[in-house]
């Protein structure tokens, strides 16, 4: 809509052609009066709006202008946590820009967003993680919402559950049969109950009943996965011009890509990725503590099974890392 005024006052969305198939990555606030969200099927959507124009993504545009955005974000401070290309937590404690105030601060990024992009943003500012996001949507589009420490508790009260993040629709449907609706419902139950009922999601709805989220805002994730692959420019078909390929080029690299992402070499998977010539993309994974070259023999031969008579255009190989905390047990003390 910024790049092109005709597109502006009118139902928009971003996505796949109807006859691909496609669905839709994102769509505007006229679009979304019909009923059309973000992930429907654009034939779907185009049922409920025919006049919803479907225009495809430009993902280099949308990387280029998340760039400036982190920019902007970084005259404010370098604790930075990004959640995807149009989203991040940002930390502004130490911060003294607007004589500190994390309130002047995010609106002094949303006007420098408007004045350099033109671009409307949104933001949440609260003392805790989860509750900066859930603030982050109270006043969209191009708004903003501040819970202050003194008034954190009385937010978490009156929200609803389907609003905290972590809480899908299966896990609400279960809360909503025990009794539970909002915050206040968490908080005025008993923890054990909880813990026994839901686990770990119970655990942490608890803790967010009593306006608990310890979480920083990380500036580095950690690396979960390693994996290369190679596309052909020529397809290939057999399992020895595969082996060859793993042998001599992917192993080797993988080698020296886990090497330096995980120099202990811990890993928990291993797993082939194969990708034919109709570009059909499929998967299959073993779980192996070491990389070991000749476990990929049998895996291959077993993804090799779906190919169907089907030339092959892409083949990778990947490595899942063990995670660096190991998960605890939850105890009711």
């Amino acid at each position: 809509m910024r790049d092109n005024p005709s597109y502006r006052g009118r139902p928009l969305a971003v996505g796949g052609h109807e006859k691909q198939r496609g669905v839709l990555s994102t769509c505007n606030y006229e679009a979304r009066k019909f009923g059309i969200r973000s992930a429907m099927p654009t034939a779907r959507a185009l049922q409920l709006c025919p006049n919803l124009l479907v225009v495809p993504g430009r993902m280099q545009v949308y990387k280029q202008v998340s760039q400036q955005i982190r920019e902007i974000f970084s005259r404010y401070t370098s604790l930075i946590e990004p959640l995807s290309l149009d989203e991040a937590y940002l930390d502004v404690t130490d911060s003294t820009q607007c004589h500190g105030s994390a309130t002047l601060i995010a609106e002094a990024i949303r006007q420098d967003i408007w004045n350099e992009l033109q671009l409307t943003a949104s933001a949440g500012v609260a003392p805790v993680k989860f509750l900066a996001k859930v603030a982050s949507d109270m006043n969209k589009p191009n708004g903003q919402y501040v819970i202050p420490p003194d008034r954190v508790q009385e937010e978490v009260d009156k929200l609803p559950l389907e609003k905290i993040p972590g809480v899908g629709k299966v896990s609400l449907e279960k809360l909503h049969q025990a009794g539970f609706y909002t915050g206040a419902d968490i908080k005025n139950s008993d923890y054990r109950e909880l813990l026994l009922k839901f686990g770990r999601l119970g655990a942490s709805l608890w803790k967010k009943s009593h306006g608990i989220d310890t979480r920083e805002v990380v500036v580095t994730r950690e690396r979960k996965s390693v994996g290369v692959e190679r596309t052909f420019s020529q397809n290939i078909v057999t399992y020895e011009e595969c082996w060859q390929v793993i042998e001599e080029k992917l192993y080797p690299e993988l080698e020296k890509r886990l090497e330096k992402a995980s120099p202990d070499k811990a890993i928990i998977k291993q797993g082939i990725k194969v990708k034919f010539a109709d570009f059909q993309l499929t998967t299959i994974e073993h779980i192996h503590s070491e990389l070991e070259l000749e476990y990929f023999k049998q895996l291959l031969r077993d993804i090799l099974k779906r190919q169907k008579e089907r030339e092959i255009r892409l083949l990778g190989l990947s490595v899942m890392l063990k995670p660096e905390e190991q998960t605890r047990q939850l105890s009711f003390f």
